[in-house]
């Protein structure tokens, strides 16, 4: 059953609203993710939106007409085995919503899902939905961990954070890396991508969460959300009017995990 999760307060009064799906929240959330959810509320809220965030999980349909930006966790394989079965009945309707240009933030299990296939640790094969042509493979006795930071040249911003993944991601040709990796290991530790952009699609291996270090990409996310949905002539506070100030100076090149945490 979809059930509301989080909401913004009803005593403000709004310009906006603002409906958010987390896929499978109740079940995918590696290493704090769930945060990024807070960090979209939070955003939304300085931008004059209520936000009303919904769980969409297993034998749930999910509303691509009503919702405007979906969240996409990852979790441990067992639980990502378990979603992967039931996302098919969803695959439509998150295609569409994709096509639609809508905004989606898929952050590990979630970002490998969407796309055609990937590789157990233990070499089994899970598909993905399809609906973007990147696919994971596996690696044995290694796992992708540390610091990472990455630019994005076309919005010409740069991202930081923490990588925890095994798996080895392969973009399609008609997807662009969120970023090239400064320094980590990025998607596959070849071709010095990480991360996908595919539309409004915005995929990633940064845990943390992503959003609470990243406010840019925060405001990028929850801005092109307003847009879609209210038009281009939409006035909104700019980064630097409501964001820019907030986002700490530390949060800038980590060198060390030992060094952030300290």
């Amino acid at each position: 059953m979809v059930y509301t999760s989080l909401q913004s307060p009803l005593t403000k009064d709004y310009l906006y609203e603002l409906n958010i799906a987390h896929l499978y929240g109740n079940l995918l959330n590696t290493y704090g993710d769930n945060g990024n959810i807070l960090m979209l509320k939070y955003v939304g809220e300085k931008l004059g939106a209520k936000v009303t965030v919904d769980i969409v999980s297993l034998g749930d349909s999910f509303d691509n007409d009503y919702y405007d930006m979906v969240f996409f966790g990852g979790g441990q394989d067992y639980e990502q085995s378990i979603v992967a079965k039931d996302l098919p009945g969803k695959r439509q309707a998150i295609g569409n919503f994709i096509q639609d240009d809508k905004v989606v933030l898929a952050i590990c299990g979630g970002f490998q899902l969407l796309g055609q296939y990937y590789v157990q640790s233990n070499g089994v094969k899970i598909d993905g939905i399809g609906v973007m042509g990147h696919y994971t493979l596996n690696q044995e006795n290694n796992r992708f961990i540390g610091d990472i930071k990455i630019h994005n040249s076309e919005f010409n911003e740069t991202y930081y954070g923490f990588e925890n993944h095994q798996g080895r991601t392969f973009l399609s040709d008609d997807e662009k890396p969120l970023g090239q990796v400064v320094y980590g290991n990025g998607n596959n530790k070849e071709d010095g991508t990480e991360g996908v952009h595919y539309k409004n699609v915005y995929g990633s291996y940064f845990h943390g969460p992503i959003l609470s270090r990243n406010a840019n990409l925060a405001y990028r996310l929850v801005t092109t959300a307003l847009t879609n949905k209210y038009g281009k002539d939409i006035i909104l506070p700019s980064y630097e009017d409501i964001l820019s100030q907030e986002t700490p100076e530390e949060y800038g090149d980590v060198k060390s995990k030992a060094e952030f945490d300290s």
